[in-house]
Protein backbone atom coordinates (compact mmCIF):
# COMPACT_ATOMS: atom_id res chain seq x y z
CA UNK A 1 0.00 0.00 0.00
CA UNK A 2 1.25 3.48 -0.88
CA UNK A 3 0.78 6.20 1.72
CA UNK A 4 1.27 9.93 1.01
CA UNK A 5 2.38 12.30 3.78
CA UNK A 6 1.37 15.85 2.90
CA UNK A 7 0.14 19.03 4.59
CA UNK A 8 -2.08 19.93 1.65
CA UNK A 9 -5.69 20.91 2.30
CA UNK A 10 -7.12 20.25 -1.16
CA UNK A 11 -6.49 18.62 -4.55
CA UNK A 12 -6.40 15.10 -3.12
CA UNK A 13 -6.13 12.17 -5.53
CA UNK A 14 -9.08 9.88 -4.65
CA UNK A 15 -6.98 6.84 -5.58
CA UNK A 16 -4.36 7.57 -2.89
CA UNK A 17 -4.29 7.49 0.92
CA UNK A 18 -3.05 10.61 2.73
CA UNK A 19 -1.72 11.41 6.19
CA UNK A 20 -0.63 14.74 7.67
CA UNK A 21 3.06 14.43 8.63
CA UNK A 22 2.59 16.97 11.44
CA UNK A 23 0.64 14.28 13.32
CA UNK A 24 3.13 11.46 12.65
CA UNK A 25 4.25 9.40 15.63
CA UNK A 26 5.08 5.98 14.10
CA UNK A 27 4.95 4.15 10.76
CA UNK A 28 1.72 2.43 9.79
CA UNK A 29 1.58 -1.30 9.18
CA UNK A 30 1.18 -2.57 5.63
CA UNK A 31 2.86 0.38 3.90
CA UNK A 32 5.09 -0.70 1.01
CA UNK A 33 5.87 2.78 -0.33
CA UNK A 34 5.76 6.13 1.46
CA UNK A 35 5.64 9.43 -0.44
CA UNK A 36 6.68 12.37 1.73
CA UNK A 37 5.89 15.83 0.38
CA UNK A 38 8.07 18.43 2.07
CA UNK A 39 10.84 18.30 4.66
CA UNK A 40 9.74 15.67 7.20
CA UNK A 41 12.88 13.75 8.19
CA UNK A 42 11.18 12.00 11.12
CA UNK A 43 8.71 10.33 8.73
CA UNK A 44 11.41 9.43 6.21
CA UNK A 45 13.77 7.99 8.83
CA UNK A 46 11.04 5.92 10.50
CA UNK A 47 9.94 4.24 7.25
CA UNK A 48 13.47 3.72 5.98
CA UNK A 49 14.34 2.06 9.31
CA UNK A 50 11.60 -0.48 8.54
CA UNK A 51 12.94 -1.07 5.02
CA UNK A 52 10.02 0.71 3.32
CA UNK A 53 10.76 2.54 0.05
CA UNK A 54 10.41 6.32 0.60
CA UNK A 55 10.09 9.06 -2.06
CA UNK A 56 10.63 12.66 -0.98
CA UNK A 57 9.02 15.39 -3.10
CA UNK A 58 9.12 19.16 -2.81
CA UNK A 59 5.78 20.81 -2.09
CA UNK A 60 4.21 22.70 -4.98
CA UNK A 61 3.59 25.68 -2.71
CA UNK A 62 5.73 26.37 0.31
CA UNK A 63 3.44 27.38 3.17
CA UNK A 64 4.74 30.22 5.26
CA UNK A 65 6.03 28.92 8.61
CA UNK A 66 6.86 31.20 11.50
CA UNK A 67 9.54 29.11 13.16
CA UNK A 68 10.05 31.79 15.77
CA UNK A 69 6.65 31.29 17.39
CA UNK A 70 7.60 28.75 20.07
CA UNK A 71 4.26 29.14 21.88
CA UNK A 72 2.31 28.19 18.76
CA UNK A 73 4.54 25.17 18.18
CA UNK A 74 4.22 24.10 21.81
CA UNK A 75 0.43 24.47 21.55
CA UNK A 76 0.38 22.27 18.45
CA UNK A 77 2.54 19.68 20.19
CA UNK A 78 0.17 19.62 23.18
CA UNK A 79 -2.80 19.27 20.84
CA UNK A 80 -1.03 16.44 19.01
CA UNK A 81 -0.30 14.71 22.32
CA UNK A 82 -3.96 15.02 23.32
CA UNK A 83 -5.11 13.60 19.98
CA UNK A 84 -2.63 10.72 20.27
CA UNK A 85 -3.87 9.94 23.80
CA UNK A 86 -7.48 9.93 22.56
CA UNK A 87 -6.54 7.70 19.66
CA UNK A 88 -4.72 5.29 21.99
CA UNK A 89 -7.77 5.20 24.30
CA UNK A 90 -10.03 4.42 21.36
CA UNK A 91 -7.66 1.70 20.11
CA UNK A 92 -7.76 0.04 23.56
CA UNK A 93 -11.56 0.21 23.63
CA UNK A 94 -11.77 -1.32 20.16
CA UNK A 95 -9.49 -4.15 21.31
CA UNK A 96 -11.80 -4.69 24.31
CA UNK A 97 -14.86 -4.70 22.04
CA UNK A 98 -13.19 -7.30 19.84
CA UNK A 99 -12.65 -9.45 22.93
CA UNK A 100 -8.88 -9.11 22.94
CA UNK A 101 -8.66 -7.28 26.29
CA UNK A 102 -10.91 -6.37 29.24
CA UNK A 103 -13.02 -3.23 29.02
CA UNK A 104 -11.28 -0.54 31.07
CA UNK A 105 -12.08 3.15 31.50
CA UNK A 106 -9.73 5.17 29.26
CA UNK A 107 -9.28 7.89 31.89
CA UNK A 108 -9.24 10.87 29.54
CA UNK A 109 -10.52 12.19 26.24
CA UNK A 110 -14.11 13.00 25.38
CA UNK A 111 -14.46 10.48 22.54
CA UNK A 112 -12.84 7.54 24.34
CA UNK A 113 -15.00 8.17 27.44
CA UNK A 114 -18.17 8.35 25.31
CA UNK A 115 -17.17 5.15 23.52
CA UNK A 116 -16.42 3.48 26.87
CA UNK A 117 -19.85 4.47 28.22
CA UNK A 118 -21.56 3.09 25.12
CA UNK A 119 -19.60 -0.18 25.22
CA UNK A 120 -20.25 -0.55 28.96
CA UNK A 121 -24.02 -0.09 28.42
CA UNK A 122 -23.96 -2.69 25.63
CA UNK A 123 -21.98 -5.09 27.84
CA UNK A 124 -24.42 -4.67 30.74
CA UNK A 125 -27.34 -5.26 28.37
CA UNK A 126 -25.75 -8.47 27.10
CA UNK A 127 -25.09 -9.66 30.68
CA UNK A 128 -28.76 -8.99 31.59
CA UNK A 129 -29.95 -10.86 28.50
CA UNK A 130 -27.70 -13.81 29.35
CA UNK A 131 -29.15 -13.88 32.89
CA UNK A 132 -32.71 -13.81 31.55
CA UNK A 133 -31.84 -16.55 29.06
CA UNK A 134 -30.40 -18.73 31.84
CA UNK A 135 -33.51 -18.15 34.00
CA UNK A 136 -35.79 -19.08 31.10
CA UNK A 137 -33.69 -22.17 30.40
CA UNK A 138 -34.14 -23.21 34.04
CA UNK A 139 -37.89 -22.69 33.80
CA UNK A 140 -38.05 -24.73 30.59
CA UNK A 141 -36.11 -27.51 32.29
CA UNK A 142 -38.56 -27.48 35.24
CA UNK A 143 -41.54 -27.51 32.88
CA UNK A 144 -40.07 -30.42 30.91
CA UNK A 145 -39.58 -32.36 34.16
CA UNK A 146 -43.20 -31.66 35.16
CA UNK A 147 -44.43 -32.78 31.72
CA UNK A 148 -42.47 -36.02 32.04
CA UNK A 149 -43.90 -36.59 35.54
CA UNK A 150 -47.44 -36.03 34.26
CA UNK A 151 -46.87 -38.35 31.29
CA UNK A 152 -45.59 -41.05 33.62
CA UNK A 153 -48.60 -40.60 35.89
CA UNK A 154 -50.99 -40.76 32.91
CA UNK A 155 -49.40 -43.98 31.67
CA UNK A 156 -49.85 -45.78 35.01
CA UNK A 157 -53.10 -47.76 35.36
CA UNK A 158 -55.65 -46.05 37.56
CA UNK A 159 -55.57 -47.77 40.94
CA UNK A 160 -59.16 -46.72 41.56
CA UNK A 161 -60.51 -48.05 38.24
CA UNK A 162 -61.45 -51.43 39.67
CA UNK A 163 -62.93 -49.90 42.79
CA UNK A 164 -64.99 -47.42 40.70
CA UNK A 165 -66.23 -50.25 38.44
CA UNK A 166 -67.34 -52.28 41.50
CA UNK A 167 -69.16 -49.31 43.07
CA UNK A 168 -70.91 -48.47 39.79
CA UNK A 169 -71.95 -52.12 39.40
CA UNK A 170 -73.58 -52.04 42.86
CA UNK A 171 -75.40 -48.79 42.06
CA UNK A 172 -76.49 -50.11 38.63
CA UNK A 173 -77.89 -53.28 40.29
CA UNK A 174 -79.89 -51.08 42.69
CA UNK A 175 -80.96 -48.85 39.77
CA UNK A 176 -79.45 -45.75 41.43
CA UNK A 177 -78.44 -42.98 39.06
CA UNK A 178 -75.01 -41.32 39.31
CA UNK A 179 -72.86 -39.00 37.21
CA UNK A 180 -70.65 -40.74 34.67
CA UNK A 181 -67.61 -38.84 35.93
CA UNK A 182 -68.47 -39.19 39.63
CA UNK A 183 -65.54 -39.37 42.02
CA UNK A 184 -64.70 -42.41 44.12
CA UNK A 185 -65.82 -40.54 47.24
CA UNK A 186 -69.29 -39.69 45.82
CA UNK A 187 -69.78 -43.27 44.60
CA UNK A 188 -68.75 -44.66 48.00
CA UNK A 189 -71.26 -42.30 49.70
CA UNK A 190 -74.03 -43.41 47.32
CA UNK A 191 -73.30 -47.11 48.04
CA UNK A 192 -73.20 -46.42 51.81
CA UNK A 193 -76.58 -44.64 51.58
CA UNK A 194 -77.92 -47.61 49.63
CA UNK A 195 -76.83 -50.08 52.32
CA UNK A 196 -78.42 -47.99 55.09
CA UNK A 197 -81.78 -47.92 53.33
Amino acid sequence: MELVYSTQNSDFDPEKRYRNPAHFDRPEAGVTHAVVIGDWPKVVDAYEAQGVEVSVLKPLINPPVDSGDADAIAGLERENATLRAERDGIVLLIAAAEGLTELEHPGAGELPIRLFDALKAIHEGVVNLEGERDNLAGEVQSLNAEIERLKAAANQPDENAEKIAGLKAQLDAAKVQYRANASVESLEKAVADLQQA
